[in-house]
């Protein structure tokens, strides 16, 4: 039996998934993907998948994946996700499939307790707060009885928490072979363990480093591998730019001060005046920090010989500090290199250090755009516009003109699949496939077997104001206030900045806590995890608001009654001012193609679609979306954005979404209500 017939069968009425889970239905759109895959993997080349929500996505790539046999690599977006897939969705399947299989998780070392770095924390014991003192002492107790050194078993360590850092390593700090810790080292653990698998777990961020470093294993992994899967492919670029540019960060330079001294102080006091050395380096990192100036949060142009807004004469004179400060750290750790791995490592990052400069004092590479980025710290970011060009040589030749090699274990995967419920507006899938490097590869679209019609509707407020009109955002909340009282909270707001999550959930909740109404959860407030249990939690009382800016736009799943209306403040174009966004724009202007139509409008379009996506979850939900944007009807542009979106119903006007609202609210099940 070929692999095609195989899948039919495995997603048919009696099937094998249907035999291990009752619930099992088959839907026409998860079988047709199951079989695309299945004849790229046997045909090889490229198959870049959009599948709807509900499609089944994950079961359409991995079933005909674990059914040919061959090695996989499958990636996504985040850790969460990687963990899900491997211990939630892989078991369950193979048991269902009967294919005794190898897996293996691979994550970034940051993931992995660093045996040695934890030693040099307890030795160094300086730690002032008591908090901090006491989750080491909880990792140092986990330590002896982990068996893979992953701190997503630890459970109650927040990855924010200041402990992370002192236990595990970066590209930085690791010392490598040199290691005294070498042999048990976890994340060399993992990397064995992966290469002896049958199916191995990444994510884009580890594969892109990689791509960047060649320090994560993967570059090794791939050529052994015949299939890779990326799920929520709609991330690569993005990912990829983020990984694939040169970055300095005043915050990177505070580390390196702070191990200088530790380690000075531990391995070799007295030979060198460390608190002098590092001191050095604290300085011009911190003078750095300072010539940027006190902007706001975000990015700032650097056209020019100096950052926009930033004095030329003290940008450069900050940089030749550092420069001073970096070559007598250099000096001081030759003195002492032979003393130990440390020293060796710390003098190759001063040598990593001084080479970042020597980039950032020249002028921007042709094909890349530069900017600084103030926040906590000022990063110093030298990018390319995408990911084409870099990847140029790692993703396959997508023509069906190239012939697949006898080796493919020699040549890498032989069958690549790309997928995520939104990659563009068009049947090209252009908006994914051209920043990739991809333009040549077979594009299919699998649409939701969601009765959309029926379970959902969308409202468009026909008296708004524009968004950039004064008062928008008081229109905006007072919508919300009105609307969640009356539905019960089931409430959902994504913005499309930080001012407007913070003035919206301000408003909300000076409001609500005076009624004694709805819940108001504010993103920023607490963990992601946590708010979203907070806010399921809160549909059994009172009901909650849960006002999210960017990052809740997508990943964020809330099946069921306690979220029944998503509210979105304004059509999510890319900020103009984003250097990023400029340079890209002024690429399209020179190819002579509009920015606006090739750029602006499939950007919103994919990420409108993912805010939409947040509403209906199962076959069973039911809601409303609520765009308070009227360029949304107004605009030509705007049936672009609806066709996007998916086939709601829409209401045309204030008293039909009103009684949608007491429809929802009346109905005892989901199943019960119609829009």
């Amino acid at each position: 039996m070929d692999l095609r017939q195989q899948v039919v069968e495995v997603f048919g009425q009696h099937g094998a998934l249907a035999r291990h889970n009752p619930g099992f239905q088959p839907r026409q759109g998860q079988t047709d993907m199951a079989l695309a895959v299945a004849e790229t993997i046997d045909q090889g080349g490229v198959l870049v998948a959009e599948a709807g929500t509900g499609v089944g996505k994950t079961y359409a790539y991995l079933v005909p994946a674990l059914l040919s046999g061959l090695t996989v690599l499958v990636s996504t977006a985040t850790k969460t996700l990687q963990d899900q897939l491997y211990s939630r969705d892989l078991p369950g399947l193979i048991r269902a499939l009967g294919v005794p299989l190898r897996l293996a998780l691979l994550k970034g070392r940051s993931s992995y307790l660093c045996t040695h770095r934890l030693h040099s924390a307890q030795a160094a014991g300086d730690l002032s707060d008591a908090r901090t003192a006491h989750m080491l002492a909880r990792v140092v107790r986990w330590a002896q009885l982990t068996p893979t050194g992953d701190l997503a078993e630890m459970t109650d360590l927040d990855e924010r928490s200041p402990v992370v850092p002192m236990i595990t390593s970066t590209r930085e700090n690791c010392l490598g072979t040199r290691c005294p810790d070498h042999r048990g080292c976890y994340v060399m653990q993992a990397r064995r363990e992966a290469m002896a698998a049958d199916l191995v777990v990444v994510n884009h961020h580890l594969f892109f480093a990689d791509l960047a470093v060649r320090e994560s294993g993967v570059a090794e992994l791939l050529p052994s591998v015949h299939v890779a899967v990326f799920d929520e492919a709609h991330q690569l670029n993005e990912i990829g730019v983020q990984f694939l540019g040169h970055h300095l960060s005043t915050s990177q330079l505070v580390d390196l001060s702070r191990d200088l001294l530790a380690t000075g102080l531990q391995q070799a006091r007295g030979l060198v005046d460390w608190t002098l050395v590092a001191g050095g380096l604290d300085r011009a990192a911190r003078n750095l920090r300072l010539a940027g100036g006190r902007q706001a949060l975000g990015r700032g142009r650097w056209t020019q010989e100096a950052p926009e807004g930033v004095s030329p004469a003290l940008w450069h004179a900050s940089l030749d500090s550092l420069a001073d400060a970096a070559v007598l750290a250099e000096k001081a750790l030759d003195t002492v290199s032979e003393l130990g791995p440390d020293f060796v490592r710390l003098s190759e990052r001063v040598g990593q250090l001084m080479g970042s400069l020597q980039r950032f004092r020249a002028p921007c590479a042709t094909g890349c755009v530069r900017w600084v980025e103030w926040g906590t710290s000022l990063r110093l970011t030298e990018s390319p516009l995408d990911i084409a060009g870099s990847v140029r040589g790692h993703w396959p030749v997508p023509t069906s003109e190239v012939s697949v090699p006898e080796n493919t274990a020699a040549a890498g995967p032989r069958a690549w699949v790309f997928t995520s419920a939104t990659l563009g507006d068009d049947a090209a899938l252009s908006w994914f496939t051209e920043p990739c490097g991809l333009g040549h590869a077979r594009t299919m679209r699998f649409e939701s077997p969601f009765d959309y019609a029926t379970q959902a509707a969308v409202y468009v407020p026909g008296t708004f104001l524009k968004p950039n009109e004064a008062g928008h955002l008081a229109q905006v909340t007072l919508l919300v206030a009105a609307a969640a009282r009356r539905l019960g909270g089931r409430t959902l707001v994504l913005t499309t900045t930080l001012r407007g999550l913070r003035q919206i959930g301000d408003a909300l909740r000076e409001d609500f806590v005076a009624s004694g109404d709805p819940d108001v959860l504010v993103q920023g407030e607490m963990p992601k995890r946590t708010l979203i249990n907070r806010f399921c939690d809160s549909a059994a009382s009172s009901g909650g608001v849960l006002v999210a800016s960017m990052s809740f736009w997508e990943g964020v799943d809330i099946p069921g009654d306690a979220l029944q209306m998503v509210v979105i403040d304004k059509l999510p174009f890319p900020p103009p001012s984003d250097p990023l966004v400029e340079a890209r724009t002024q690429r399209l202007e020179l190819e002579g193609r509009s920015p606006f139509n090739d750029y602006f409008v499939p950007e919103a379009s994919v990420t409108l679609k993912q805010g939409a996506g947040r509403l209906i979850r199962t076959v069973e939900d039911v809601g409303v979306l609520v765009v308070c944007d009227p360029r949304l009807v107004t605009m030509g542009y705007g049936r672009r954005l609806l066709a996007s979106l998916p086939p709601m119903r829409r209401l045309a006007s204030a008293a039909e979404f009103e009684a949608v609202l007491d429809d929802l609210r009346k109905a005892s099940t989901k199943g019960s209500w119609s829009a």
